[in-house]
């Protein structure tokens, strides 16, 4: 006698769209990933690490736009099954950008780790990013003292410790001290 086969539930974008006020989540993969509300020192590295490339993107007059969570992206852009809200989002191709947020993949995405993302931000989503065409990819661990830079465009990857100064692999001539921003 056969067994039946029981089937995992596949979410979609109108799923995230009817979730209760206040509630965030992530798709990737049709599958809903929830997200705790972020800890104090998570959200002031996360808005000293914004603050410290906004200025340079100011500054520098690039063309490109800054993005802190929340923020939509969709990764592909006719794919209604990967959706996620990178701390940071760093855009280029402002073809890429709507009301409704980011249809493609930003050129820059950091990630400040929490302790209920960790798994996410290490594995599912540096795969995601990958694939989707992301050119630079910033995981950055606190608990860990640690930022691992992955350069998809050379195909690298780097630790670093908080008392490092990281080259941007889409700006040549920037570097973030993260001695500096890590106080």
């Amino acid at each position: 006698m056969a067994q039946a086969v029981t089937q995992e539930k596949v979410y979609t974008i109108d799923d995230i769209y009817a979730l209760p006020d206040g509630e965030r989540a992530e798709l990737i993969d049709g599958q809903i990933y929830y997200m705790a509300p972020p800890n104090t020192k998570h959200q002031r590295l996360c808005g000293r690490l914004y603050q410290t490339i906004a200025n340079y993107i100011d500054n520098k007059q690039r063309g490109c736009e800054i993005f802190a969570a929340p923020f939509a992206v969709f990764l592909n852009e006719n794919n209604s099954d990967n959706y996620v809200e990178p701390d940071i989002s760093v855009i280029c191709d402002k073809n890429k950008i709507t009301e409704k947020g980011c249809f493609g993949a930003p050129d820059w995405i950091i990630e400040v780790v929490s302790p209920s993302s960790k798994r996410v931000d290490y594995y599912t989503k540096l795969f995601k990013y990958r694939t989707a065409g992301v050119k630079e990819y910033w995981i950055v661990d606190h608990e860990k003292n640690c930022i691992t830079v992955y350069d998809f465009q050379n195909d690298t990857g780097n630790d670093y410790t908080f008392s490092d100064t990281i080259p941007v692999g889409i700006y040549p001539d920037l570097e973030i001290d993260l001695s500096i921003i890590n106080k």
